[in-house]
């Protein structure tokens, strides 16, 4: 195994292998891990995208995410992995469990690979992408990691994934799992669909209005994947500071974009979704206090009110 997050905090740059890299998060870390002085080779699947990262100052490779050996190769003399690979439906085809087996196949498979590749090149940090919305509806009750997973149908495939990560840890090095809160800002589709929508003067509320939603712009959600890799293993929550209400974050989007909200739909209507719904529909209060006390991190958008306004002015 080689060095573990402890061993390197005080000799960076890393080499860091990350999955995912021209994604929602991947736009935003590939510059971020650059600009922090490591050493940073790319996943990619098309030669458009190679020249992405490129540009960023990445280098691309095109390693299949499913072939181990082939992945084994490819990770040896790194440091660290970061996966962030997905494959998240639409928002018009978030109904369908058809169109979710991509995305299972991709945390189930895809990380059990990467970890299975990882450990056999000796890479010592692992850090895996998950999601807050995992947790059960706590009400306006805080959240911390301490509280256990649901395990509906929709979270299982990223408790594999959280799982697969342990893995590392439990082999001597530092597996770290983010659990990340509903994405704000350009890059991610179903932002920008809402941002459209407000400006038509229609705001999304899903489920009861006095619920709480947890965000994170993706600027600040890169930048705490950045401050991982000298973190201690383990699970850290990364949200903003102020979780809101989803009757104040349809205000804050409206207020984003200059309109007045004059729909504010589905509402409680969302709750018949059921099981495919129910990740944005509860009640999440979520903190992010173990990681800003664990790491130097600190988001810069506090609450999703500032994390709309500069996504509303890109």
């Amino acid at each position: 195994m080689h060095n573990s997050a402890a061993d390197v905090q005080s000799n960076q740059p890393m080499k860091v292998f990350v999955t995912g890299s021209t994604g929602a998060i991947g736009r935003y870390l590939v510059p971020a891990l650059v600009r922090s002085g490591h050493a940073v080779t790319a996943l990619v699947r098309t030669a458009e995208k190679a020249e992405a990262v490129r540009t960023q100052g990445a280098t691309p490779t095109t390693a299949a995410l499913f072939d181990k050996d082939e992945l084994t190769a490819t990770l040896a003399g790194h440091d660290a992995v970061v996966n962030m690979a997905s494959a998240l439906p639409s928002t018009r085809q978030f109904m369908s469990d058809r169109a979710w087996r991509r995305n299972e196949h991709v945390r189930i498979d895809g990380s059990t690979t990467l970890v299975d590749a990882a450990l056999a090149a000796g890479v010592g940090i692992f850090i895996q992408e998950s999601v807050a919305m995992i947790y059960p509806d706590m009400g306006a009750d805080w959240i911390t990691e301490d509280v256990p997973a649901d395990r509906y149908p929709r979270a299982v495939c990223s408790l594999v994934a959280e799982d697969n990560a342990h893995r590392i840890t439990a082999a001597g090095g530092t597996g770290i799992v983010l659990r990340f809160g509903v994405f704000c800002g350009t890059g991610a589709a179903h932002s920008e669909e809402m941002l459209s929508a407000a400006r038509h003067h229609i705001t999304p509320v899903l489920g009861d209005a006095d619920g709480y939603i947890s965000t994170i712009h993706l600027a600040d959600a890169a930048a705490a994947v950045v401050a991982a890799l000298t973190a201690a293993a383990g699970t850290y929550n990364i949200v903003d500071d102020e979780p809101l209400t989803k009757r104040d974050y349809a205000t804050a989007l409206a207020a984003a974009v200059g309109k007045r909200s004059w729909l504010r739909v589905p509402g409680r209507a969302a709750l018949l979704g059921g099981h495919r719904l129910t990740s944005l529909t509860r009640s999440l209060r979520v903190s992010n206090n173990r990681f800003r006390t664990t790491t130097d991190w600190t988001p810069r958008h506090p609450s999703a009110r500032e994390a709309w306004r500069t996504t509303a002015s890109s």
